[in-house]
């Protein structure tokens, strides 16, 4: 089953539970007003809860060089799909990145393109990536990794056809023709409409729980009589799950499982708010 597949029908299932759905609009805001958190939407409504969840997920940090922004979705992607990786069968396929996400792409292609090359700015995969993924992509003769590179530009008009890469080491630069480029160069939340309300760590993520705590002292602004539970940001009754939270496990079982199990800390806080 495909995630659109999946998505569609985790929709319909809330529905009939007599979930209301808006789409499409985006959360703007967030305040607290008295008992209730205000969320401030995009199309200017404002919905009032005693509650609130935020499970926003991240995106892929974009890679800014000549050509991306034109070729994306023509043979340049962010992450990987079954319905792009179908259109690589017999392509030669370039990974940008070297983290675990780029080595489970490359094994996941190595299965339908010619041939699977990884781009790494590092020196090696192992300073980023898994040990079991490191020595899985060495048994795979169809994937090559190329240390100390980076793509510079890329090429086409209305389809990708080519890369600029950059070899650090040797100092060179090189054309070469590509069919697909998949690009997983980390990822960032999108939690900006959260400044002054909800802690956020550097990189924009939400604390919640244990990691609020400094020195054994609550956050600064927290009116409950007790310390943050495991999933609750610094706003009582405000929580984050999945990818959004400050070191969260970013896989998709864990989201679900942090999805299911703050229902607890919900019905835990307005029993005793």
């Amino acid at each position: 089953m495909s995630g659109a597949d999946l998505a569609r029908r985790g929709v319909s299932q809330v529905k009939r539970f007599g979930t209301e759905v808006l789409a499409p609009v985006q959360a703007v805001s967030l305040k607290v007003d008295g008992e209730y958190k205000v969320v401030k939407l995009s199309n200017g409504q404002e919905l009032l809860g005693h509650s609130v969840v935020i499970a926003a997920g991240v995106q892929w940090r974009r890679l800014n060089i000549p050509g991306m922004e034109k070729l994306t979705g023509a043979g340049v992607y962010y992450g990987a799909a079954n319905t792009e990786a179908s259109s690589c069968k017999g392509e030669d396929v370039y990974i940008i990145g070297g983290a675990n996400s780029a080595g489970q792409a490359a094994v996941h292609f190595s299965d339908i393109a010619r041939s699977v090359k990884m781009l790494v700015r590092g020196d090696s995969l192992s300073r980023s990536m898994s040990y079991y993924l490191v020595e899985r992509i060495k048994t795979i003769p169809s994937i090559t990794v190329e240390p100390n590179t980076e793509v510079i530009e890329v090429h086409g008009d209305d389809r990708l056809t080519g890369l600029t890469i950059r070899h650090h080491d040797t100092k060179t630069t090189e054309e070469r023709p590509a069919g697909a480029v998949f690009i997983f160069i980390g990822a960032e939340p999108q939690t900006e409409w959260l400044e002054g309300t909800v802690c956020r760590d550097g990189k924009g993520f939400l604390i919640t729980g244990r990691n609020l705590l400094r020195e054994g002292k609550r956050p600064q602004g927290w009116t409950m009589d007790r310390d943050p539970s495991l999933l609750e940001t610094s706003v009582p009754g405000v929580f984050a799950v999945g990818d959004v939270r400050d070191g969260a496990v970013r896989r998709v079982a864990n989201s679900v499982g942090e999805g299911s199990i703050v229902l607890y800390f919900i019905n835990q806080y307005l029993a005793n708010r």
